[in-house]
């Protein structure tokens, strides 16, 4: 699955990004990554998702501010292969959350919620008291938290979420930020072991960079420890791919990402595949509306 992916016809990405510098306050990319500190339109990403045969992909917000998420979801409304929008609504203003959610839930792009909690300066902040009503807000709705989960500390408090929420659907980005190169992966596996135990706990195989040193300097192997124990733990019908563009152009670009989970994940079963490469994320961001409006083909190869 190198070059194309014929194997599997439809495959999703559940992480991508679009920002306009202009239109909101983005903290971060900064000029220190010159690569995307500058606008990014879907359509640079559109021709390599094409030749490598990914058919939809969904856009998570990144930033915290409506202006972000309007800007994904005019995205969504011109670009067909975009199946879904993780947008924001402030979960620590339960009371204007409510209104902002009741607005977005009209457009049947929006399929999940994210707050960019790393950004806090309160490390507890997922377990405040305003923040956990504004996550109940979520839950009713029938939508799934999306979590960039970047410590051992934000894994613990997703345990403790999933636990005071049990109707709530939580997506774990990035795999909660293993240490890959890093000492010791102990701690992060302990944690993963732990939330995986929740059943409406899912995680994506994405954003899997060096934790110490050049984003660039990793192979697949790499990876392989952290993404076999994800498995282990999860099992492949609770895990999604997501490419993390345009970050991943920092850590090598779209082909080497795709390149390298796709070899990580050729040892299992051709189910277990399809379930990361689509059925997962198909499930959880309730996508079959979207795949089936006809609207989205299937590229060829």
């Amino acid at each position: 699955m190198n070059d194309s992916n014929p194997e599997h016809p439809f495959v999703i990405d559940s992480h991508q990004h679009v920002w306009d510098l202009a239109r909101a306050p983005y903290a971060w990319p900064t000029a220190e990554q010159p690569e995307i500190f500058r606008t990014i339109e879907h359509g640079e990403i559109a021709p390599t998702l094409q030749r490598l045969g990914i058919g939809g992909t969904v856009l998570v917000q990144a930033n915290d501010s409506d202006q972000d998420t309007d800007l994904m979801l005019e995205v969504a409304a011109r670009v067909p292969q975009i199946l879904g929008v993780v947008g924001y609504v402030p979960l620590h203003d339960p009371q204007t959350a409510a209104a902002r959610l009741s607005e977005l839930r009209k457009n049947p792009a929006i399929v999940g919620i994210r707050n960019l909690i790393h950004d806090r300066s309160d490390p507890e902040w997922l377990l405040r008291d305003d923040v956990s009503e504004g996550i109940s807000l979520i839950a009713d709705a029938g939508l799934p938290l999306d979590i960039p989960a970047e410590t051992p500390a934000h894994l613990e408090q997703i345990d403790a979420i999933a636990a005071r929420h049990p109707e709530l659907t939580l997506v774990i980005d990035h795999l909660g930020k293993p240490p890959i190169k890093g000492k010791s992966s102990e701690s992060w596996n302990e944690r993963i072991n732990r939330v995986a135990q929740h059943p409406r706990v899912f995680a994506k195989i994405s954003g899997l960079y060096p934790s110490v040193g050049n984003l660039t300097q990793w192979t697949p192997e790499d990876l392989r420890p952290f993404t076999d124990h994800a498995v282990s733990a999860f099992g492949a019908a609770r895990l999604m791919y997501g490419s993390d563009w345009p970050v991943s152009i920092l850590a090598g670009g779209y082909d080497a990402v795709w390149n390298g989970i796709t070899h990580v994940l050729s040892g299992l079963s051709h189910k277990e595949q399809s379930s990361i490469l689509s059925g997962t994320a198909t499930e959880v961001y309730g996508l079959n509306r979207a795949i089936g409006a006809g609207n989205v083909e299937t590229p060829s190869h």
